[in-house]
């Protein structure tokens, strides 16, 4: 009689298979930056519906804005979204501080970039508020026409985000200095207040290109 052996099968092993969720703060972020989007939208829809109902309140009152300070203060706020990414990079190498002298700029670290962005914003917001201030005096105010109308709402809820911004700075940098070690959790307040940082400039040229460059 044959005998038929057997041999039982070592049981197969499945490769182990790593799986990188999406980080939920800054998908969170993004969706919320998402609605903030919708709601400028609205915003440029009602600059541009008043302007095509009312062209006479445009003709009369866009040579009272100052285009060249204007452009000054844009260009201040569109730096500081470099010295933002700056920040956010040196939050990815976990270097909250600086590592050599003040004046030695590529060995900044988090905190320094954070801070001279926002001194960058406030600089934004100082100068908007000059420009409201010249053009009060100039006869254009909120009431004063269309024209006044859209352009204080549409300029002022972005200063308001910008001011938003401003103190989620100031909540990144407190944040980093009360931490006993600069981790992931800190770093992750500083990509997704960039995100917010990017997004505030971005709506900011369109509206400069909008209001102060489109005849």
């Amino acid at each position: 009689m044959a005998i038929v052996s057997t041999a039982t099968a070592a049981p197969r092993t499945s490769p182990h298979v790593s799986v990188n969720r999406p980080n939920p703060v800054s998908v969170g972020t993004i969706v919320w930056l998402a609605s903030e989007l919708m709601f400028f939208a609205g915003l440029f829809a009602m600059y541009f519906t008043l302007r095509g109902a009312d062209p006479e309140a445009w003709a009369e009152n866009t040579p009272k804005l100052n285009i060249t300070f204007a452009a000054i203060n844009t260009t201040v706020l569109v730096l500081s979204s470099v010295t933002c990414q700056m920040g956010v990079w040196a939050a990815e190498r976990f270097q909250p501080v600086r590592t050599g002298s003040l004046f030695q700029v590529n060995r900044w670290g988090m905190n320094e970039w954070m801070a001279l962005t926002y001194l960058m914003g406030a600089f934004f917001i100082g100068g908007q508020i000059y420009e409201y201030a010249e053009l009060v005096h100039e006869g254009l105010t909120i009431s004063s026409s269309p024209y006044g109308s859209v352009f204080y709402l549409t300029t002022g809820f972005h200063g308001l985000h910008v001011v938003g911004g401003l103190l989620a700075f100031l909540f990144l940098l407190g944040r980093s200095f009360s931490a006993k070690r600069f981790g992931h959790h800190e770093a992750t307040t500083a990509i997704v207040t960039s995100y917010y940082w990017h997004f505030v400039d971005v709506v900011w040229i369109a509206l400069f290109a909008v209001i102060y460059l489109l005849k």
